[in-house]
């Protein structure tokens, strides 16, 4: 069976990612850091391995593009995926008997409107899916905590509230790496980081080589250059594969103005969600509780 590695333990929303783009016929191999999984994925302990890039609220995940960076794993597929935070406790817990929730700190934060409705002090955690497994091995009194349905699921909590975030439109977008090029597709994007010469232009003259071919360019990224003070690194996404012939000319003439240039990989593009919802109200009356 096709194993895929994520950082974090089983019922991360990591693991929630795999199974959407997977599907369930696969092993998830949790890892303890985002380091140690690259490391194992290039040596070959999986044929995959899934990283969180960017939240939509929270925004990018600065590790995940340092380590595309140092490793030469490269982007086989992504995936966007609906975070739906779930308010867990022991079975035979009521709502009106929580007065502490327990999660990572973004999560925490990503739920602050309903934790102030419900009037209940927040306890941060090292991750969420750790949270509810804690909670399950040593049940205490008036405890909750914020994780995904399938941790929910994994270690025996019950479903108090569902969908208590903040806003709806609360999306991660995922990198899946493979040592594997992923085959063109209909619909791909590629990803890849460069640097510009230190000289009026040189960002806006790199970015006209798609400007000029017609390729939409959907993120621009800087990020400071590891060791190199108030120099920066570009991380860019073009719709398209690096193969098609506008896109390899687009690269060829970003690799004679840039300093340097990486190939992080192209790959089928995942579907963009148009989130139609309104933001959620204060009082958090968009929240369906389950049980009280």
């Amino acid at each position: 069976m096709t194993k895929v590695m994520f950082q974090g333990i089983a019922g991360a929303y990591s693991e929630e990612a795999i199974h959407q783009f997977f599907g369930s016929q696969v092993t998830s191999v949790p890892s303890a850091s985002f380091a140690e999984m690259f490391t194992a994925a290039e040596a070959g302990e999986a044929k995959y391995a899934m990283l969180p890039m960017e939240n939509s609220i929270a925004g990018t995940v600065n590790q995940s593009y340092e380590l595309l960076m140092e490793h030469d794993l490269r982007i086989y597929g992504e995936v966007i995926l609906r975070v739906e935070h779930m308010l867990l406790a022991p079975p035979g817990t009521s709502l009106s008997q929580v007065k502490t929730v327990r999660s990572h700190p973004q999560a925490l934060t990503q739920c602050q409107r309903y934790i102030t409705s419900q009037g209940l002090i927040p306890q941060t955690a090292i991750d969420t899916a750790a949270s509810a497994r804690y909670l399950a091995q040593s049940p205490e009194k008036g405890v909750a905590v914020i994780a995904s349905r399938l941790a929910g699921e994994l270690y025996g909590l019950e479903i108090l509230t569902r969908n208590i975030e903040d806003f709806p439109f609360n999306y991660t977008r995922f990198f899946v790496l493979s040592l594997e090029e992923s085959p063109w597709a209909q619909r791909c994007k590629t990803s890849l980081v460069f640097t510009t010469p230190h000289q009026p232009g040189a960002l806006y003259a790199c970015i006209g080589e798609l400007s000029r071919r017609g390729i939409n360019l959907t993120k621009l990224e800087s990020r400071p250059r590891v060791n190199r003070p108030w120099q920066y690194m570009f991380y860019l996404d073009f719709v398209g594969h690096y193969k098609d012939s506008e896109c390899e000319a687009a690269i060829l003439g970003l690799l004679h103005r840039s300093s340097f240039v990486k190939l992080l990989g192209s790959y089928p593009a995942a579907t963009t969600p148009v989130e139609q919802e309104s933001v959620a109200p204060v009082d958090g009356s968009m929240n369906q509780e389950v049980s009280r």
